[in-house]
């Protein structure tokens, strides 16, 4: 039968150090990996059908700390699934539950690899302190992430559609398609620590700002959730698919259902590292005492009497840093005694501090249990001030002051943070406004606060104000300053606020038709007297287009022909597309191409082709300018190697191109594509294959044109013929939902026949 909220279910002791991450397994059931500055990880099972987990296989492979773990699925080849592990010393490890060591070990980050997450057919996604995110499948690095500025804390494969998200210290979250950073989402004040999917469409975000976001993937922030007073280190979710458990600096681990924090449990750790839930629901947290402990909802699994009373009394003798908590300014002198437990708990969480002697303790209310738990001794509170003892942490800003205000007698106490520098009418306004009451308390709500922070001391006036978890002194709106008022409650654990939430010009081709039929001289004209080609130069490249032109001709260019052509590549880009359509068709002649993309001139035409693939530019060039790489194809001993060195810088510009609205520049960029994936094809280059399939993905989706969608088909199918690898990634991808639609197309024929070919395929 399950109790009202979660109890300690059982303590396992087995590593010497933090234990920074946790993960659940498919296999064994009901099991559990751990992973911890030891430098091991650790398989543990249930012992069924008691309570309690055994530690069944450890593992060790790390030089350093094992920072992060994460679990991919079962298949043919390994039935009981992989354990994948990263770690300080820049590795990540895949292990069986066969062996200790590695079955294999993954290498390329450049520093600590501090999250990881498995997505279908075996991808994985890490992030690193390096500031990248690598895509791996099984033995081979795919493609990298790159746009954060600093270290990538969180990573998480979404379960469908082929996005990717990655948290980062940059204070934000990046998604990802098919190697592309789709949108970027900001808010968080700090760090990005930790994420975790709710749905398809919805995820959750934790934060060093002491913060929870819940986001749309289209980038709306739906909801904040204030009630950690720290950073906030891990998040994972229950089965429900809704709520969730969080864990942080602030030595808790907090209950989070239908919105609302509904239970906080303090543990005799600062640092709770890592939380997973398990598919029966119970919590598993990590912390920085080596201890993993399992809390639960179900009776049956509820730890003894005497181990909950072990686990109080660890609890109590902790000592809390008034810095690092949610205690604010404390003075001795002011605090209540023993008496003051006798008066029940308002609230969940809620904290209380007395004076025993001359020591300070802190106490929780537990709705769970109806009575106040010592979660310990507060030190360094002697005669504190709020110089002494820090700022107040409240909704992820630090205050001077955290005043708890109760309205009506018994009723729900209101938080209102205030710093010194601020002015108290304005705060006082705000305050009022905020929490929809009557604007007559503007004057009493003021003076509280000018009364209250004076000499920058609470207390100070003799007024009887004393911290905010102690009860006494509370202002109540229409009885003055008196010292009535009800107990307070944390002020972190309220609900949280709902935050609601160029294509460049179409430009026309340009008129022309034969370059040589005057087009050519007229434009000439408007060129500078630097750049102007004399009479003998339109000439001598009129002679050049006559010979490229003809695929028969034996006669092979001149080098003063080539340098005229090049002279004329270097007209301005409203004037340039004549040029660059000479350019094109000469690219097939093999003297051309050799000239262009060997040797001296290889480095510049390298650079001028790059210049030119750029989204802002006059579709005829944008067009002529793709055209012209696709025809250097032509030549493998030089062109096609020179691009092919170039396929990253190349396909990244190209794809941008994909937001224009020119059906010749689609029909082009699809050409383009389908040209690196014939060049692929034959070869063992999974990074180029991966990040062909991901230029693939991301032009399926936006292109529309037939013509075009059936050249990006055949160059699909023609990525993954053959290669299990490729295959499996564009699975991985989604790729076959995003093509879907197009297998029932019949005019023309070839889209729908090509469509269906490749879905069977995949």
């Amino acid at each position: 039968m399950a109790s009202s909220g979660f109890r300690l279910s059982c303590s396992l002791a087995g590593h010497q150090m933090d234990v920074r991450g946790l993960a659940t397994t498919l296999f064994p059931v009901g099991a559990f990996v751990s992973v911890s500055r030891d430098r091991s990880a650790r398989v543990w099972v249930p012992n069924s059908p008691n309570r309690g987990f055994t530690e069944m296989h450890c593992m060790n492979g790390h030089s350093n700390f094992v920072s992060c773990v994460c679990i991919i699925a079962p298949n043919d080849t390994y039935p009981r699934g992989l354990i994948v592990t990263g770690g300080n010393d820049h590795n990540i490890c895949v292990f069986t539950l066969d062996s200790p060591a590695p079955l294999y070990i993954l290498k390329g980050h450049k520093n600590t690899v501090c999250s990881l997450s498995a997505g279908k057919f075996g991808t994985l996604l890490s992030g690193s302190w390096d500031t990248t995110s690598k895509v791996w499948l099984n033995e081979k690095c795919l493609m990298t992430l790159q746009g954060h500025t600093a270290a990538v804390w969180a990573v998480k494969i979404l379960p469908e559609q082929g996005f990717m998200l990655t948290g980062s210290a940059d204070k934000t979250i990046k998604m990802w398609k098919a190697g592309r950073c789709e949108h970027t989402f900001t808010g968080h004040n700090d760090c990005v620590r930790g994420l975790a999917i709710l749905n398809e469409l919805e995820f959750l975000s934790c934060s060093n700002d002491a913060t929870i976001r819940r986001w749309q993937i289209s980038g709306q922030c739906l909801h904040i959730y204030y009630g950690h007073t720290n950073y906030i280190y891990s998040l994972s979710v229950f089965p429900n698919g809704e709520d969730f458990v969080t864990t942080g600096e602030d030595r808790s681990l907090r209950i989070w259902k239908d919105g609302e924090c509904t239970q906080t449990i303090r543990l005799p750790a600062q640092s709770i590292w890592s939380c997973c839930v398990l598919d029966n629901g119970d919590v598993v947290v990590g912390s920085s005492d080596s201890i993993i402990r399992v809390f639960t909802e179900a009776e049956e699994r509820t730890a003894s009497a005497e181990e909950i009373q072990t686990f109080e009394n660890e609890l109590s003798s902790a000592t809390i840093d008034p810095k690092t908590g949610d205690l604010g300014d404390i003075n001795i002198n002011e605090l209540p005694g023993r008496e003051h437990l006798d008066e029940p708990g308002t609230r969940e969480g809620q904290t209380r501090l007395i004076r025993v002697e001359d020591s300070v303790q802190a106490y929780q209310w537990s709705v769970v249990d109806g009575r106040w738990i010592k979660i310990g001794d507060v030190v360094g509170s002697s005669g504190g001030t709020q110089k002494t003892s820090g700022k107040v942490l409240y909704e992820g800003k630090e205050f001077d002051y955290v005043f708890t205000i109760d309205i009506n007698e018994g009723g729900p106490s209101m938080k209102l943070p205030y710093n010194i520098t601020d002015d108290p009418w304005l705060v006082a306004h705000n305050f009022l406004q905020k929490n929809d009451l009557n604007p007559m308390f503007l004057d009493q709500v003021a003076n509280f606060i000018i009364e209250n922070t004076k000499g920058n001391t609470l207390g100070s006036t003799g007024t009887g104000f004393s911290d905010p978890f102690t009860g006494s002194g509370r202002y109540i709106p229409g009885t003055g300053l008196g010292t009535g008022g009800t107990s307070g409650i944390d002020p972190f654990t309220g609900s949280g606020r709902y935050v609601p939430g160029s294509e460049p010009s179409n430009l026309a081709p340009s008129a022309g038709g034969d370059p040589f039929t005057g087009k050519l001289k007229e434009l000439n004209e408007r060129t500078s007297a630097e750049q102007k080609l004399s009479e003998d130069d339109l000439q001598m490249l009129e002679k050049f287009l006559s010979i490229v032109s003809t695929p028969s001709a034996l006669e092979t260019p001149t080098s003063q022909q080539l340098e005229i052509l090049w002279k004329a590549a270097q007209w301005p880009e409203d004037i340039v597309f004549p040029v660059l359509d000479i350019l094109r068709l000469a690219m097939r002649h093999p003297a051309v191409n050799e000239h262009f993309c060997s040797g001296n001139y290889s480095t510049q035409f390298s650079n001028y082709l790059l210049n030119k693939i750029n989204v802002q530019g006059k579709p005829a060039n944008q067009m002529l300018v793709l055209r012209t790489v696709c025809n250097c194809f032509s030549s493998p001993s030089y062109g096609s190697k020179l691009m092919m060195s170039l396929r990253e810088r190349v396909l990244s510009q190209a794809i941008e191109m994909r937001s224009t609205s020119n059906k010749n520049v689609h029909i082009a960029l699809s050409t383009l594509i389908l040209n690196y994936a014939v060049n692929l094809h034959a070869g063992n280059d999974i990074e180029g294959k991966a990040n062909c399939l991901s230029i693939i993905s991301a032009a399926i989706e936006a292109l529309q044109d037939y013509e075009a969608i059936f050249r990006l088909l055949v160059a699909l199918g023609t990525i993954i013929s053959n290669d299990p690898n490729a295959l499996q990634l564009a699975q991985s991808l989604g790729v076959d939902s995003q093509i879907r639609k197009y297998s029932s197309v019949s005019d023309p024929a070839k889209v729908g026949d090509c469509c269906r070919f490749v879905l069977k395929m995949l």
